[in-house]
């Protein structure tokens, strides 16, 4: 092999090395990734406190309160979404769900000539459940969740006070609106602990002149 050949084998072999150098340089160029001048935040996942899930909601007030600020002219508002399902005079007709005229303290699925759900009648306990002020706040708030098997296809008023409002408004449709429950008395009700029996007077003085007992010998 004479020296031409040589320098031809050296300058092809250095040509490749250079291109693949040069590649090397403006793929570096072209790809590169800085570091950001401001770093980001890391999000963390927190951990539930040791022995229980996630912290529970914040409890909602019982509606006995919530009806005694509540509105039934913001509740005739309300309720015009119910009338395409719902009649709310004296004597009205049935619609898709029963009249609604005294329906506090009403046994549940008794309105006459209304054909009740399976999950209705077995929600009204043989008659001995009542549309109490309770009671429709919990179905209104979500109804297929409170009543499984209704029928009943509207999701519910999540806001306590469109609920408060709507039940004062139900309240008016009566002859003889029924009482409003007493604000905080279940509250109070559960907010006192039991208070333990207090002895009868006298049962732990010892009578006037009486020697105290004396204490049991120990055993032989």
């Amino acid at each position: 092999m004479d020296s031409n050949e040589v320098n031809k084998l050296l300058g092809g072999f250095l040509g490749t090395c250079f291109i693949v150098f040069s590649i090397g340089l403006v793929s570096d160029a072209l790809f590169a990734s800085p570091a950001p001048e401001k770093p980001g935040f890391a999000i963390e996942a927190q951990e539930p406190a040791e022995g229980g899930g996630a912290a529970p909601a914040a409890a909602e007030k019982p509606i006995a309160d919530l009806l005694a600020t509540a509105s039934a002219d913001a509740g005739a508002a309300i309720f015009k979404k119910c009338q395409a399902c719902h009649s709310g005079e004296k004597g009205g007709p049935n619609k898709v769900g029963p009249d609604l005229w005294d329906i506090v303290d009403r046994p549940v699925a008794s309105h006459e000539g209304f054909a009740y759900s399976a999950g209705m009648k077995e929600y009204s306990k043989g008659g001995t459940e009542k549309w109490t002020y309770e009671n429709i706040n919990h179905f209104i708030t979500s109804p297929k969740k409170d009543v499984k098997g209704t029928a009943m296809g509207f999701a519910g008023l999540p806001k306590e006070e469109d609920r408060a409002n709507v039940i004062a408004y139900l309240r008016t449709l009566s002859d003889n609106p029924k009482p409003l429950p007493t604000p905080g008395a279940a509250a109070d009700a559960s907010a006192k602990p039991a208070e333990a029996a207090k002895p009868a007077e006298g049962a732990t003085k010892p009578a006037a002149g009486a020697a105290p007992a004396k204490p049991a010998a120990p055993a032989q």
